[in-house]
């Protein structure tokens, strides 16, 4: 009988991501920096789907223009950032056949002693689709280019007790700037954000005004993202940039104005609203308006009597 094969390849250590990928053996077993600027990978090598335990951070030079963003509006072509955290599922770009650029292998025990291990789960871009990666301005890619140079040189000739200290203090570096620029994204790619707006409410609109509540419950961030065609993470992040409120933020905005709709303009009982709106408890409902409406939903109903 012949052995089921997996979907996709698993590489508990970087020196099994090397040997996979036909690589050199890394300088150091906890981190690796893969130069690919003069000698791109063999994309045949990197066709199947892998989950990685480590944390991934991948530059590349052709980036700009080849993955859909949006309806493919592009301001960048410097190349971009690509970021994985650990056991994260990696697919290769059916559109992205050239991989010259670096890569960034972190496992998690290099950082283990460091508060960068605690710090580095707030950054969202790690959970982030190959569709919204970073994409560079000429200077942003100097700055991204100059810190992987500086972390290389330590790892190639550097190996000393200070050689963790000044390269965990680069990828913090790298990190920071990493959130600044996808700020500077949010920002430039307004002309699409603005219509991810228009969709966000239309499709809250729709969900609202239709039976699904009743069916499916209160919306989620998921739901939100599948149907926009982002991921949560940076579907919250982008709307938290723009509009200063997270995605679940925005649902509950709409569904409060929804309740005071029902509760002002129909006589269903508290109960009914709020089962209408999706929640199995009334008492869910009750406490969430009135912590956004500063009123319990009958205190709100008598203010119009």
């Amino acid at each position: 009988m012949k052995k089921e094969e997996k979907p996709y390849l698993r590489f508990d250590s970087i020196s099994e991501a090397h040997r996979a990928f036909g690589l050199p053996q890394p300088q150091h077993p906890l981190i690796s920096l893969i130069d690919n600027t003069t000698t791109p990978a063999d994309p045949d090598k990197l066709r199947q789907p892998h989950v990685l335990t480590f944390f991934k951070i991948s530059y590349r030079s052709n980036l700009s223009g080849r993955l859909k963003y949006g309806q493919g509006y592009y301001d960048f072509q410097e190349g971009g950032l690509l970021f994985a955290s650990p056991n994260q599922l990696v697919s290769r770009h059916e559109d992205n056949e050239d991989y010259a650029g670096y890569t960034l292998l972190i496992h998690p025990d290099f950082i283990l002693s460091y508060p960068l291990a605690r710090k580095i789960r707030q950054y969202g871009f790690f959970s982030y689709s190959a569709n919204e990666a970073l994409h560079l301005s000429e200077k942003e890619k100097a700055t991204v280019l100059s810190i992987f140079r500086i972390i290389e040189e330590e790892l190639n000739s550097r190996i000393d007790d200070f050689s963790q200290d000044v390269i965990i203090a680069q990828i913090e570096l790298l990190l920071n700037y990493a959130n600044r620029f996808y700020k500077r994204q949010f920002i430039t790619r307004k002309a699409v954000h603005n219509e991810l707006l228009e969709k966000l409410e239309a499709l809250l609109d729709d969900y609202f005004d239709t039976e699904k509540p009743l069916t499916l419950g209160i919306p989620t961030v998921q739901y939100l993202a599948e149907h926009l065609h982002y991921s949560p993470s940076y579907l919250s992040d982008m709307l938290r940039s723009l509009t200063g409120q997270s995605a679940q933020q925005h649902i509950h905005n709409k569904l409060i104005g929804k309740a005071k709709e029902l509760l002002s303009a129909t006589s269903l009982s508290v109960s009914e609203v709020a089962y209408q709106l999706g929640f199995e408890h009334p008492q869910s409902f009750s406490k969430l308006f009135r912590a956004k409406a500063n009123l319990s939903p009958l205190e709100f109903r008598h203010s119009f009597n």
